[in-house]
């Protein structure tokens, strides 16, 4: 880690210089302009100060003057306003007010005449007067600025197209559209490492082979072993891949080009394949080195998967870099790792191994890997001595590390609002919520009517969830309206689940009907709040009937496969693999199966109703119940007033909780 890479050095050296060359060209280029408009300026007004003899008086002076028979001589001038420059010599020196208003003794002056005619010859030749015409010469001063104001059009032209292509600095010009504008790394910025990421093992574990080769190629090649050419993360968004390509680069210590993916595609035809013959130029003239490129899919889809197929624009851009990567000439040195959240549109020759060899998953992180960031991102947050991070890592499954990070974030803002000086449990709560439920609609006004039926709705979703054997555990329920929806039930689970169970999609789906169920049991009626509830119940009896083969009279089929198009990324188009006969006995069992779990969870609230009644209204008395204050509602147990709760820590699902809660479930069961 100690030993400097020469290479990295020199071109961080040349890439000073050339800024620094190109900022003095710069300045050079704008002194020269200024020197030449202040030299024609000058260059006028000397031309125009020389023909210019005598002091200018008003014309009033110069009646007197004539009538007084000073005047001598004189040359009339005719200018570009169609008016006459009358410049005359008296007899004697003689004061006059001039033109600033101040008596002043002249023997020479100008002044302005606005036509001569033959009165006014006539009444110069009765007073003596001498005088003859001229016709000024400013035709070269007339060209001299015609080209300047056509070099200044050109130059704004020249400008505005420099700043069309993004390129005001840095040396760049019309010319340069097939340069690609990369980001290199910086020394002097702080590197990351993998000690910087979390949850992420597997992905760190396949990445440090890749550090190790750049430290010590020898080691590999005298096996005869050769380094990968391209490594693709592939992963969820925000869970980590960007964060990863950089850690390779800081801990390999050598040259790192970071460039996106759009930017290769440009309004011009070519330069998506020009940018990337430079950039692999530039990453040979560097290597050994690192080239990421972060969102690959924007120029590796499918080829010819738009609508009439055809050789775009992009497709060339995707022809150039596979050619790059793995064609005639070879890239010795020169690792390309890639980062997308798509890998289904990616193009199959993008893929083979001699291009991107290494396909490395980035998952979102398990409950030991989520724990692991949290500890990341918390280094430099003080934290209360009753903060647990297993247990907020434990009621985040599905969370990414932008997640988490957004939860930190969040709590540190929570803490920052109540003046204190350390992050407690309760601001992680808060932040936990407002991330995953939403932000409390305090403004929002429900009626009593409104409220009570949320209240019942929502307590049918716990009420389930508690007493189902194979439900996760109920951590919160809420009548106060989060983000769209009007309450909230959130649950618990225990562990990570990587495969579902028949009996536990059925009791996710009763959970999801407990809500409706409620409604119809105490008022009689439905209402709008449950589409959420039956889309989702619906979506999972779908799969269990077509894809999971949990149907018995459907059987071990799978049925629905979609027919891929990718074009823009999505599922152009879907067909149907079965007849129209199985396509109604699917929506038949479909129907079965929700219709026979809303019975059953009918059944299990009408069974518990006294349970049901007491618990809707301490929910509406409270607002807000967590898991252990329902399990002791459950057991007839009375809770502290609400003034007693302190923010100091939030009370948790804990073993003894989920005890408890096994127990009512038995008892239930016994009913």
């Amino acid at each position: 880690m100690s030993n400097q890479n020469p290479n990295f050095n020199n071109m961080n050296n040349n890439n000073n210089d050339d800024d620094d060359s190109q900022v003095g060209k710069v300045i050079r280029s704008v002194l020269i302009w200024v020197g030449i408009f202040a030299g024609v300026i000058l260059l006028y007004m000397f031309y125009t100060g020389a023909n210019r003899d005598g002091s200018p008086i008003t014309y009033t002076e110069y009646i007197r003057l004539l009538d007084q028979n000073y005047i001598e001589k004189a040359v009339i001038t005719k200018s570009g306003l169609n008016d006459y420059e009358f410049r005359g010599q008296l007899k004697q020196k003689v004061t006059v007010q001039g033109a600033d208003g101040r008596p002043h003794e002249i023997q020479s002056f100008t002044t302005k005449l606005g036509t001569i005619d033959a009165r006014t010859e006539e009444l110069w030749a009765s007073k003596g007067i001498t005088w003859t015409y001229e016709q000024t010469d400013n035709s070269w001063m007339g060209t001299i600025l015609t080209i300047l104001m056509w070099v200044a059009l050109f130059a704004v032209f020249i400008i505005m197209m420099r700043r069309m292509q993004g390129g005001g600095g840095g040396g760049r010009n019309i010319f340069s559209f097939g340069k690609v504008r990369t980001r290199m790394n910086n020394e002097n910025a702080k590197r990351v490492t993998f000690i910087d990421v979390a949850g992420a093992e597997e992905a760190k574990y396949e990445l440090q082979e890749i550090v190790d080769f750049l430290r010590e190629p020898l080691k590999y090649q005298r096996l005869g072993g050769k380094i990968p050419r391209g490594v693709l993360l592939l992963g969820p968004p925000g869970t980590g891949k960007t964060l990863l390509a950089k850690a390779v680069s800081g801990e390999a210590n050598v040259p790192f080009f970071s460039i996106s993916g759009a930017d290769f595609v440009e309004m011009f035809v070519g330069v998506g394949a020009s940018r990337v013959r430079d950039l692999f130029e530039q990453a040979k003239r560097n290597a050994p080195c690192i080239v990421f490129i972060d969102e690959i899919d924007a120029v590796g889809r499918h080829r010819g998967a738009g609508l009439g197929g055809g050789h775009d624009e992009r497709e060339q851009t995707l022809n150039a870099l596979l050619v790059e990567m793995d064609g005639f000439e070879a890239n010795n040195g020169v690792i390309v790792i890639a980062a997308t959240n798509r890998a289904d549109v990616l193009d199959p020759a993008l893929l083979r191994p001699g291009r991107f060899d290494r396909h490395v998953v980035v998952d979102r992180p398990d409950i030991k890997g989520r724990e692991g960031i949290l500890k990341v991102h918390t280094r430099n947050i003080p934290l209360g001595n009753d903060v647990d991070l297993n247990v907020i890592a434990r009621g985040t499954p599905g969370a990414s590390g932008a997640d988490l990070a957004n939860i930190v974030n969040e709590a540190a803002l929570f803490a920052a609002r109540r003046n204190s000086s350390i992050v407690t449990m309760y601001d992680f709560e808060s932040a936990k919520d407002k991330v995953i439920m939403g932000i409390e609609r305090k403004s929002m006004v429900l009626s009593d009517n409104e409220k009570k039926t949320t209240a019942y709705h929502e307590m049918g979703h716990a009420l389930a969830g508690t007493l189902l054997p194979h439900s996760d555990p109920v951590h919160k329920v809420t009548i106060i309206p989060r983000g769209p929806a009007l309450g909230v039930t959130a649950y618990l689970p225990k562990e990570d689940a990587h495969t579902m169970s028949k009996e536990y999609i059925e009791t996710r789906i009763m959970c999801l009907m407990a809500g409706r169920a409620a409604e119809k049991i105490v008022f009689n009626q439905f209402t709008t709040g449950a589409s959420n509830d039956l889309e989702r119940a619906t979506s999972l009896a779908r799969s269990m009937v077509t894809k999971w083969g949990m149907n018995d009279t459907i059987g071990p089929v799978s049925y629905g496969q979609a027919d891929h198009e990718v074009f823009l990324g999505r599922d152009y188009a879907q067909q149907r693999e079965y007849s129209e006969l199985t396509a109604q006995k699917i929506d038949a069992e479909v129907a079965h199966v929700l219709h026979s779990l809303s019975d059953q969870t009918e059944k299990l609230l009408r069974d518990n109703l006294d349970m049901l009644h007491t618990l809707s209204e301490k929910l509406l008395e409270r607002e807000t119940l967590d898991g252990e204050e329902l399990a002791k509602l459950m057991r007839g147990e009375t809770l502290p007033p609400v003034a007693e709760k302190t923010k100091q820590g939030v009370l948790t699902f804990d073993a003894d909780v989920a005890n408890a809660m096994n127990g009512l479930r038995k008892e239930a069961g016994q009913q």
